[in-house]
C-alpha cells in the first residue's frame, strides 16, 4: 500500500532528503562521463589529436541526450500513473546498469569499435534514466515542499545536481592525487562509474521507502483522465511550448558554463586538468549554495524576476566572460569569471523545476515537465560541447559565444511575456 503525505514537517523534509539523495546519484553517474573524458577519450576511440578525441566524446555525450526525450516521455507517463516514486525507482536502475557497463567495456585496442558501440549503449540507458528523472523528481520534490517554501525545498533538485557533479570532480581530484597519470589513462578512469553503479543500487533501496505525494493521490482518487503524449500536447500546448522554451537558453548555458567550460579552461585557455579541475570545483561549490538562496528568494519576490534576471545578464555577459577567459592564465581570475557565469545562470537552475511543474495539473504533470524539457536538452544541452569543440576545430570558436547568447536572448523573451508561476500555481495543495 502506497503511504500518503503526512502533514508533519518533518516527514515532509525527510522525503524531500530521501529524493533530493537519489537525484544527486543519478546526476553523479551522468557527470562522471564529462569529467573524466579527457582520460577514457583515447581508450575507446581511434588515436588521433585530442580535439578530435574530445569531439567523439562529446558526440556520444550528444547521443545520450537523444534517449532524454523517450525516457521522459515513457517514464513520465508512468510517473503520472503509477506514482513519483515509482519513477524514480525505475530511473535509478536504469542509471546503474549503464554505469556498470561503462565501468567494464574493454578499450578500443582490445575490442575495436565494439569500444565506443558499448559506451555508446550505456549513454543510451544513462539518457532514458536522466530523460525520467528530471520530471519524477522535479514534479515530487515541488508537490512535497508546501506551498510557502517551494521555491526554497525544489531548489535542491539543482542542490543535488550539482553536488553530484561536485562529487564526480571530487573523485577525480581524489584519483590524481593518489595515482599516476599513466595509471589514469590506463584504468584509473573506470573506478568512478564502478563507484556510481554501486551507489545507484544503495539509491534503489532508499527510494523504495519513500512516500507518495498528495497531489498524486488526490489526481487519482479524482479519476482524472490519464497522462499521455496526446492529452499533453493537445490540451495544455501552450504549456508544453513554454517549458521548451524557457528551457533551451537555460540548458545550453548551464552546460556552457559547467561541463564545456572544464574543457574549455585546459584546450583554450591553457590550464592543466589538474588546475582546471580545481577551478571548476570550487566554483561548482559556491553555485551549489547560491541556489537554495535564490529558490527563497523566488518565494518572495516571485519566479519571473529571477528568469528575467538571468535572460538579460546571460545576453549581456556571456561573449565578455569567454573572451577574457580565452587568453586568462592566471586561475584566480579564471575563478572569477566561472563563479560571474555560474551566478548568472542561477536565475534559472534554481527555480526551473518548480516553475515547469506549477504549469501543469497533477495527473499530467510529470510528463509535462519532463518531455518538453529533455527536447530542449537534447537540442540545445546536450549539443553544447559538442557544437563548442566543432566551432573551434573549424576556427570559429567565438561562434559558440554568441550562439548561447542569442539562445539566452529567445528565453529571455518566453520570460517576460509568462505569468508568475507562485501567484498562477496549478499546484493545488
Amino acid at each position: 500500500m502506497i503511504s500518503t503525505l503526512p502533514p508533519e514537517k518533518n516527514h515532509r523534509l525527510k522525503s524531500i532528503l530521501g529524493g533530493s539523495a537519489g537525484n544527486l546519484v543519478e546526476w553523479f553517474d551522468w557527470y562522471v562521463y564529462s569529467a573524466f573524458g579527457l582520460y577514457f577519450a583515447p581508450v575507446f576511440f581511434p588515436k588521433g589529436n585530442s580535439t578530435a578525441q574530445l569531439m567523439s566524446v562529446a558526440a556520444v555525450f550528444a547521443v545520450g541526450f537523444l534517449m532524454r526525450p523517450i525516457g521522459a516521455w515513457v517514464m513520465g507517463i508512468y510517473a503520472d500513473r503509477h506514482g513519483r516514486k515509482s519513477g524514480l525507482t525505475l530511473s535509478v536502475t536504469l542509471m546503474c546498469a549503464g554505469s556498470f557497463l561503462i565501468a567494464i567495456t574493454p578499450g578500443f585496442a582490445t575490442i575495436g569499435w565494439a569500444a565506443p558501440a558499448l559506451l555508446i549503449l550505456a549513454r543510451l540507458m544513462q539518457g532514458l534514466s536522466v530523460g525520467g528523472e528530471y520530471g519524477a523528481s522535479a514534479v515530487y520534490l515541488s508537490e512535497m515542499a508546501g506551498k510557502s517554501r517551494r521555491g526554497f525545498f525544489s531548489s535542491f533538485q539543482y542542490v543535488t545536481l550539482i553536488a553530484g557533479q561536485l562529487l564526480a570532480l571530487g573523485v577525480l581530484l581524489l584519483l590524481q592525487a593518489t595515482l599516476s597519470e599513466g595509471q589514469l589513462d590506463a584504468w584509473g578512469w573506470r573506478i568512478p562509474f564502478a563507484i556510481g553503479g554501486v551507489l545507484a543500487l544503495v539509491v534503489f533501496r532508499i527510494r523504495r521507502g519513500l512516500l507518495e505525494t498528495e497531489s498524486y493521490q488526490n489526481a487519482k482518487s479524482d479519476g482524472a483522465p490519464k497522462s499521455s503524449g496526446w492529452l499533453l500536447f493537445s490540451k495544455y500546448p501552450r504549456e508544453a511550448f513554454t517549458v521548451l522554451l524557457l528551457t533551451a537558453g537555460g540548458t545550453l548555458a548551464f552546460y556552457a558554463y559547467t561541463t564545456y567550460m572544464q574543457k574549455f579552461l585546459v584546450n583554450t585557455s591553457g590550464f592543466s586538468r589538474e588546475s582546471a579541475t580545481l577551478i571548476m570545483t570550487a566554483a561548482l561549490a559556491l553555485y551549489a549554495a547560491f541556489q537554495p538562496l535564490a529558490g527563497a528568494l523566488s518565494d518572495r519576490i516571485g519566479r519571473k524576476p529571477l528568469m528575467v534576471g538571468f535572460g538579460i545578464a546571460g545576453v549581456l555577459c556571456t561573449v565578455p566572460i569567454f573572451t577574457v577567459l580565452e587568453t586568462a592564465t592566471n586561475p584566480y581570475l579564471a575563478f572569477g569569471l566561472v563563479v560571474g557565469s555560474l551566478f548568472i545562470v542561477t536565475g534559472y537552475t534554481a527555480i526551473n523545476a518548480v516553475v515547469k511543474a506549477e504549469l501543469f495539473p497533477a495527473h499530467v504533470r510529470a510528463l509535462g515537465v519532463a518531455l518538453p524539457y529533455a527536447l530542449a536538452n537534447t537540442m540545445f544541452g546536450g549539443t553544447a560541447e559538442y557544437v563548442a569543440l566543432w566551432l573551434k576545430n573549424e576556427g570559429m570558436e567565438r561562434g559558440f559565444y554568441w550562439y548561447v547568447t542569442a539562445m539566452i536572448g529567445v528565453s529571455l523573451i518566453v520570460y517576460l511575456r509568462m505569468k508568475d508561476t507562485r501567484t498562477h500555481s496549478q499546484i493545488l495543495e
